[in-house]
């Protein structure tokens, strides 16, 4: 005669509803750092405050002219001769008329440099131009 043990046999289980929540968990935090990221297509530079500062999304056809505070200049993030430069961008506002251009430039970068590329894209007939700042950090 076999007695009943007074232990139930339990059988080892998965709890699947636990992990559905640490995936989901997982997902959201994934979305939400893609999301926040900024694609920088310059090199990297202190850039100069602002109040004003704002993040903008580029598209594949927007270009950054970076301006070092050595003098170089980078088309997005190629050095080129300045002599180049008037040359890509008449190549650039014929490609693609509504491209924009992002001046991104050393805090400690000439002024000079900066108005010779802004004026070679107005010449160029390229009308969206923008410059890269930072926000101004708080005081605490």
């Amino acid at each position: 005669m076999e007695l009943p043990s007074p232990f139930a046999k339990r059988r080892a289980r998965i709890e699947i509803i636990p992990l559905i929540d640490i995936i989901f968990f997982l997902l959201a935090t994934f979305v939400m750092v893609s999301l926040s990221m900024v694609k920088q297509r310059g090199i990297p530079v202190d850039l100069p405050a602002a109040q004003t500062a704002s993040s903008e999304s580029f598209s594949d056809e927007d270009v950054t002219v970076t301006l070092a505070a050595d003098g170089l200049i980078y088309w997005n993030k190629t050095e080129i001769p300045p002599g180049d430069l008037p040359e890509r961008l008449t190549e650039l506002h014929r490609n693609s008329p509504d491209a924009r251009l992002a001046i991104n430039g050393d805090a400690d970068a000439r002024l000079g440099l900066a108005l010779e590329v802004l004026d070679a894209a107005r010449a160029a007939d390229l009308r969206r131009i923008q410059f890269q700042t930072k926000p101004v950090s708080q005081p605490k």
